[in-house]
């Protein structure tokens, strides 16, 4: 029987915003306790990090792309486990995009950043609220 170990959420805009997507941008940190538990690939007694989120973006105009990626981490340049990207194809204007990773090599720690960001590939596109992420560590 898997046993919890912790739960945190990131809620970065709760209602309408209108931010630009560029470079990569952070738009949801969490830190999970993990109470020292090693993982072992999701096999019975390791450590299992689910993680999810969501964000809402509009394209501007025209096809255009962004990626969501979710990191082991506080920073860009952490350890990539997930990512998605996201198209808007000609006629397509809002999209909500919903995500769910599992980071089943995660450390034995105290506690572990995640953080999840949002890049233009291509075109023009607009985050536009709500966005959140969320996690829960459990030992398997």
């Amino acid at each position: 029987m898997g046993r919890f170990l912790d739960q945190r959420s990131s809620m970065n805009a709760s209602g309408p915003i209108s931010v630009p997507v560029g470079a990569p941008a952070l738009f949801g940190i969490v830190g999970l306790q993990t109470e020292n538990i090693a993982g072992n690939g999701g096999l019975a007694g390791g450590l299992i990090v689910d993680l999810a989120g969501n964000i809402s973006l509009t394209s501007v105009g025209g096809p255009a792309a962004v990626d969501i990626t979710v990191v082991r981490g506080a920073a860009v340049g952490g350890t990539t486990f997930y990512t998605q990207r996201v198209t808007f194809e000609t006629g397509d204007t809002s999209k909500y995009v919903a995500f769910n990773a599992q980071d089943l090599n995660a450390p034995a720690s105290i506690e572990t950043a995640y953080s999840t960001f949002v890049s233009l590939v291509s075109g023009a596109v607009t985050r536009v609220g709500p966005e959140t992420f969320w996690g829960i560590a459990s030992q398997g």
